[in-house]
């Protein structure tokens, strides 16, 4: 049985906020992947200076790790699909959500100063949608539209709820 719920997607696209509100919800505790990284190895910004790949390593380390963990909540960077084995660790041990936000709503309320990627401005989204969208498609169990925070988080626990009844 899968003990764990994994939420992947776009930045922005309500990962973290959607996290903790069903960890309320569900009464499981959250890990922000991200902020568990910040925790523990800095700064996002500071480790992706050193390079997109050193910091790809961390996430990777950090995506086996809470892989691990039991009866949690894991909400994922937003390129943590670049990595199969990262896909593959949280697979083994969760059920995997594919938060999917339309581009003009998450443009509309993302702030970019702290997301190393959209340095260079909003229209990065666009291509990172399109360069990752595929890889959110393959690694999902199931895809879930978030334009509606309700909708989402009743659509995600009523799966979830069905899901653990199969082993109860």
């Amino acid at each position: 049985m899968k003990s764990n719920i994994v939420l992947i997607g776009l930045t922005g696209c309500g990962k973290t906020s959607l996290g903790k509100r069903l960890s309320r919800m569900l009464n499981m505790p959250f890990i922000d992947m991200d902020s568990y990284i910040e925790e523990h190895y800095g700064a996002i910004k500071d480790l992706f200076e050193k390079g997109e790949e050193y910091f790809r390593d961390i996430e990777s380390k950090v995506a086996k790790e809470v892989a691990q963990r039991n009866g949690i909540i894991i909400s994922t960077g937003g390129g943590v699909v670049l990595r199969q084995s990262n896909m593959e660790a949280l697979k083994s041990t969760g059920i995997v959500f594919y938060l999917d936000r339309p581009i003009e709503e998450i443009i509309s309320t993302i702030d970019t100063s702290n997301r190393p990627l959209l340095k260079d401005g909003k229209e990065v989204i666009y291509r990172l949608k399109k360069e990752r969208e595929h890889l959110y498609i393959r690694y999902c169990d199931y895809r879930i539209y978030s334009s509606n925070m309700e909708y989402a988080l009743s659509a995600i626990s009523s799966i979830w709820k069905e899901n653990q009844k199969q082993f109860t």
